[in-house]
């Protein structure tokens, strides 16, 4: 099973990564931020994951870490 980390205190939220999952399961939060404000990435259901590491290479801040 894949294993994605997610540095939440250093992600913006922008939602590149969200769009670029193709199993759709990574979302911006409405109700966790970071200590800059900032609404971050979730990972909805971390079962889905197959690894390919689209999110990762979206990420304009290098903040997701995607290991097999």
């Amino acid at each position: 099973m894949a294993k994605l980390t997610i540095n939440k205190e250093l992600c913006k939220g922008c939602g590149l990564c969200t769009t670029a999952c193709p199993k759709q399961i990574l979302a911006v939060s409405k109700t966790v931020s970071n200590s800059k404000g900032y609404f971050v990435v979730e990972e909805l259901d971390p079962s889905k994951c197959i690894a390919c590491a689209f999110c990762a290479t979206m990420c304009p801040d290098c903040v997701i870490k995607v290991e097999k």
